[in-house]
């Protein structure tokens, strides 16, 4: 009720901002889902597997010791 009040304090109205905050918690959940879906491709290529591998290997080799 607090942040409600915030957003009407600035001119909003109550509709708009109960609106917004429906439209902007479904873009945050369709934004998790494309990364997990992303993440998901990922992981499922093996050659990108193997490629990020050898760089890690790559990486490891050029550290100083120590």
């Amino acid at each position: 009720m607090q942040a409600l009040a915030q957003l009407e304090a600035t001119g909003v109205s109550r509709s708009e901002a109960i609106r917004q905050a429906i439209v902007d918690s479904a873009n945050r959940l369709r934004s998790r889902a494309a990364l997990a879906a992303e993440v998901a491709a990922l992981e499922a290529d093996e050659a990108d597997r193997l490629e990020m591998l050898e760089v890690a290997d790559f990486m490891e080799s050029m550290r100083a010791p120590g």
